[in-house]
């Protein structure tokens, strides 16, 4: 075991890598000489294996390792903590957004007795629209304060992250995961900057991929929200038959169906919309009990151990 591991999910960033190792190996010099860096290749396709093998060859601390194919940032991130060996574990993104720098921020607060310490982006960060989805989002998974922008940068103790791959979840978030798993948390706020290299992979279908797989996590939030538009019809139905009523006796029988024709599009479409949610649940179910592994790793680099493929358990059981 090591003081700290950190763990970096790679896709697209290729161009980022030498500096980002340069800047961390800095960073956790000036807390531990007890440290590695556990790149994981989520398929990448801008040649990031190569970058990350040569850094493997002249650095002893860096372990890579590569995915199969794309599986995701959130299933990435769940290989590198089980190979991750650290007291300590932190998770950042590749692209540089997320100083390195603070790291030995998030270390001091963790030695104040907290399990968990995430960061809070502060500055524009993301586009108005993105921010405001992002929000909107927020406010459907029901968090407590919808307005707080968590940066995927977090530190974990090892019983966290034990906790973490215990979970046997297909569709998990890192940020709903760490809401759900609880422990002792604090926040750091740090300065969320330009990307470094390259463009976001987060197109608008990845991101709505990802809020899916963020609401199936929370399992019944759709439901409820089907229920919850359902008990809004159900009432405006309440209220237009008691009007007509009333307006029957006051001025005699209503003229004309369009309002009928709307309500009946209305609850169609409603049903419709309710049937599809179901039918995505019960898909997911599909998808969990076949237990087929989060994340396949083929190749690896670095370190002392053996070069060969590797899948994830079904029930994501802590290995390392």
């Amino acid at each position: 075991m090591v003081e700290i591991s950190v763990v970096v999910p790679v896709y697209g960033c290729a161009g980022c890598l030498p500096e980002l190792h340069r800047r961390l190996g800095a960073a956790l010099e000036s807390i531990t000489d007890s440290y590695e860096l556990v790149f994981v290749d989520d398929a990448s396709p801008d040649g990031a294996w190569d970058v990350l093998a040569g850094l493997a060859a002249v650095d002893p601390r860096v372990r890579v390792f590569g995915l199969s194919r794309n599986f995701g940032q959130d299933a990435a991130i769940t290989a590198g903590l089980t190979k991750g060996r650290g007291r300590f574990t932190v998770v950042m993104d590749c692209d540089l957004q997320e100083s390195p720098e603070d790291i030995p921020r998030l270390y001091a607060r963790a030695g104040e007795g907290f399990d968990v310490v995430r960061t809070i982006r502060t500055g524009r960060g993301h586009g108005r629209l993105r921010r405001l989805a992002s929000r909107t989002y927020r406010r459907l998974m029901m968090e407590a304060d919808p307005r707080t922008e968590y940066s995927n940068m977090s530190l974990l103790t090892r019983e966290v992250v034990d906790a973490f791959l215990s979970l046997g979840d297909r569709d998990r978030e890192l940020t709903l995961v760490l809401d759900w798993l609880g422990f002792r948390q604090s926040n750091v706020e740090i300065q969320f900057g330009e990307r470094a290299h390259g463009k976001s992979a987060y197109t608008v279908r990845r991101l709505v991929r990802v809020a899916l797989s963020g609401m199936f996590f929370r399992t019944t939030v759709l439901l409820r929200v089907v229920v919850f538009v359902g008990f809004l019809i159900g009432l405006a139905g309440a209220i237009l038959a008691v009007y007509n009523v009333a307006y029957y006796f006051s001025s005699g029988q209503p003229r004309g169906y369009t309002s009928l024709i709307v309500l009946l599009l209305l609850l169609a479409g409603f049903i419709i919309v309710s049937v599809g949610v179901v039918g995505l649940y019960v898909g997911r179910i599909f998808e969990q009990v076949r237990l087929r592994p989060l994340f396949v790793i083929s190749r690896q680099a670095g370190g002392e151990e053996a070069d060969e493929p590797e899948v994830s358990p079904p029930a994501a059981t802590p290995t390392r």
